[in-house]
């Protein structure tokens, strides 16, 4: 979604939008392939989606409400790291959107991602939490792929 967009649409609406944005996504991008057999990769999905609002005070219900059709993916993905290499690294890099340009935003990016990852986890789906504060992104990386070819879905496309 366009950084404009963060820029000037705030608050429910901006939820609404991320979320059409989500199904959109699901509608043409991930169920045709699913259905053409390959594995999909997607970053930015439900848990996202519970947390990037939260800085504009959505109800974190709301957003659940919003998300909640979204289709389950067999793994959903949390990468955690310390609030302060957190707010090191956007400073070395800079911020991609007004919710990293606050103050603590690292602090609270942290507490709405345990957060989601909870409700996540109380309707059912299978999450795996990897901790990036100290790992080079090969290793992080190399600790999804060991962990995608636990899953029933990958042993039955390798038979």
């Amino acid at each position: 979604m366009a950084a404009t967009l963060t820029a000037t649409v705030r608050g429910n609406a901006l939820a609404c939008l991320y979320a059409a944005d989500r199904y959109h996504h699901i509608e043409t991008e991930i169920e045709p392939y699913l259905r053409a057999g390959h594995l999909v990769i997607s970053d930015r999905y439900v848990a996202s989606g519970l947390v990037i609002q939260r800085f504009d005070d959505v109800d974190p219900e709301f957003l659940w409400q919003l998300n909640a059709r979204a289709r389950r993916p067999d793994l959903a993905v949390i990468l955690e790291a310390k609030p302060h290499v957190i707010a090191e690294r956007l400073e070395a890099r800079g911020a991609h959107n007004r919710f990293q340009l606050l103050p603590d935003s690292s602090h609270t990016e942290v507490a709405y991602y345990q957060h989601a990852t909870s409700c996540l986890n109380a309707v059912g789906y299978t999450t795996l939490r990897i901790d990036c504060t100290s790992r080079e992104p090969q290793q992080t990386a190399a600790a999804i792929r060991d962990h995608l070819r636990t899953l029933p879905a990958a042993k039955e496309a390798a038979c």
